[in-house]
């Protein structure tokens, strides 16, 4: 599997726990942000997400108007592979 390093990072990021949120404004445009403990934030670029996403690495709940994301079993042993290669 072929991800980017800016996937990887997020992968490893989620990982690690830190929270995937999406966020819609009024008109409707998501935004996507990394949480981390502290509640400071990261933008986070919409195509990593579809990726992870259509590749079955992570879903959310989602929510409007912000659906929290989550490893899935595959994203997780994906992420673990990561993990020991680094």
């Amino acid at each position: 599997m072929l991800l980017s390093e800016s996937q990887r990072r997020l992968l490893l990021a989620m990982a690690q726990g830190m929270r995937l949120k999406d966020h819609r404004d009024i008109e409707g445009h998501k935004t996507y942000a990394l949480h981390s403990p502290d509640d400071s934030r990261q933008p986070v670029d919409p195509n990593d997400v579809a990726t992870l996403v259509d590749l079955g690495l992570i879903s959310s709940n989602k929510k409007f108007p912000s659906a929290t994301y989550w490893l899935t079993e595959h994203g997780k042993r994906i992420a673990q592979l990561l993990l020991r290669q680094s």
